[in-house]
C-alpha cells in the first residue's frame, strides 16, 4: 500500500514540474505515472550502479557529480517514455532536484500526524 502512495505522489510531482520549467513537459496523469514508475526502477537498478563507477569523481566533487548523474537520468527516461519530454541537460538537472524536493515534501505532508 506505501509503495503505491510513493509511486502516486512521485506522479503528482511529475505533473508540477511543467508549471515551474517551460523546458520540461508531461502529457497526462497516465504518462506522469508511467514516467514514476520508470524513475523508481532506473534509479533502484542503475543509479547504485552509476554512483559506484564514478564514486572517484564523486570524492572529488564532494558529492555534487551526484546531481550530474540523476539529471542524466531523468534526461534517458524522457527518451523512451512517450509524453514525457525534457529539452535539455541543464532542464533534466534542474528538473530531477525539484522533483525530488516536491516528492519529498509531499511525502512529508502525509506523512505528518497530530499527536494524539
Amino acid at each position: 500500500m506505501q509503495l503505491i502512495v510513493v509511486w502516486i505522489i512521485n506522479a503528482l510531482a511529475l505533473l508540477v514540474l511543467p508549471y515551474i520549467f517551460d523546458s520540461i513537459r508531461v502529457d497526462g496523469i497516465y504518462t506522469a505515472l508511467i514516467t514514476a514508475l520508470a524513475l523508481g526502477l532506473i534509479n533502484t537498478l542503475i543509479r547504485p550502479i552509476l554512483i559506484l563507477l564514478t564514486l572517484p569523481i564523486n570524492i572529488l566533487t564532494l558529492g555534487m557529480f551526484t546531481f550530474v548523474i540523476n539529471g542524466l537520468l531523468f534526461w534517458f527516461v524522457a527518451s523512451f517514455v512517450q509524453g514525457f519530454f525534457v529539452t535539455g541537460f541543464w532542464s533534466a538537472v534542474w528538473g530531477a532536484i525539484v522533483y525530488s524536493v516536491i516528492s519529498w515534501a509531499l511525502s512529508a505532508l502525509l506523512r505528518a500526524r497530530p499527536d494524539k
